[in-house]
């Protein structure tokens, strides 16, 4: 009998975490910043599947292989940067893990709370990306990125006072935002297998509409297509977006206009079979997408034929 995996370790808070990884007590209990080339994490407990209940960004100093740029490679082994966000399951053989950290940075959310940044997180796409979505970094970021993690680790090591929280904050924005700047560098160095990509997701949306699997799985969703591509779903969206300016979910409504439309001009199908035929459970939400998207509703369209 196949032994069961055993059950990811919940931290609730960042005290629990250093505890779990027999680390010091954090100096602040909302925000901890870990050293590891000075510290030494249990391989048996770094490699244990956990759930986070607070944001994680590690910075690795190496990361295996390269980075694909058409049919070469571009050379990125200054290491990268791997974010995660509460709720996401981490650790495990095999995982992001596995590799040494330089440093790693733990924010509960509850750091935010007060500040603009609580709601320009959840923007930043990157905390949904996936192991292998990380951010590769040249020798220049390299340094950028690691100047506002010494910045932070020695604001979090000195007094604490009554600025320590905004000054904190204002480096954590200045993390993200590089962040932000450098993946969108990613996606333009790698803009051959982005296109490659682009490609492949526009065949498997002429052959989810062409071999009729609507019917079977319904709307074509981004998720779907995520999997099929072995990408996370906001790594595809913000691919595509840099791409063409449209995420996966405006591409996949731009393609259901298309059909509708061929339907509604070139069969006598009722609307109502229309909206079946391409996933939908309810002609309504049907007729809303399409009046959205054209401005008129899907029999005025096709009585425009007529």
């Amino acid at each position: 009998m196949k032994k069961e995996e055993q059950a990811p370790t919940k931290f609730k808070s960042l005290r629990e975490a250093h505890l779990f990884f027999d680390l010091p007590e954090p100096r602040h209990p909302l925000v901890s910043m870990i050293n590891e080339v000075h510290s030494f994490m249990p391989p048996d407990k770094l490699h244990h599947r956990h759930v986070l209940g607070f944001y994680k960004i590690s910075y690795k100093p190496r990361l295996s292989g390269k980075v694909e740029y058409g049919q070469d490679y571009y050379d990125f082994d200054q290491g990268g940067l791997l974010f995660a966000a509460p709720g996401q399951i981490i650790g495990g053989k095999g995982s992001e893990d596995s590799a040494c950290s330089q440093f790693s940075l733990f924010i509960h959310p509850d750091f935010f709370l007060g500040y603009p940044l609580a709601k320009k997180i959840k923007q930043f796409g990157f905390f949904s990306y996936s192991i292998k979505e990380t951010l590769h970094l040249s020798e220049e970021e390299k340094n950028t990125i690691l100047s506002i993690f010494s910045f932070i680790e020695n604001e979090l090591n000195a007094r604490i006072d009554d600025f320590s929280h905004d000054v904190i904050i204002s480096q954590f924005e200045l993390l993200f935002n590089y962040a932000n700047r450098f993946y969108k560098r990613q996606f333009i160095t790698r803009k051959a297998v982005g296109g490659n990509v682009l490609e492949r997701f526009e065949t498997l949306l002429d052959v989810y509409f062409k071999d009729d699997l609507a019917l079977k799985f319904g709307l074509p969703s981004v998720s779907y297509f995520a999997d099929k591509l072995n990408l996370s779903s906001s790594y595809l969206t913000d691919m595509l977006r840099s791409l063409t300016g449209q995420s996966t979910q405006q591409h996949i409504h731009e393609r259901l206009i298309i059909e509708s439309k061929q339907m509604l001009s070139t069969t006598n199908l009722s609307v109502g079979e229309v909206a079946y035929a391409l996933g939908f459970e309810h002609p309504q939400s049907f007729n809303n997408l399409f009046k959205s998207k054209t401005t008129i509703s899907p029999m005025e369209f096709r009585r425009s034929f007529n």
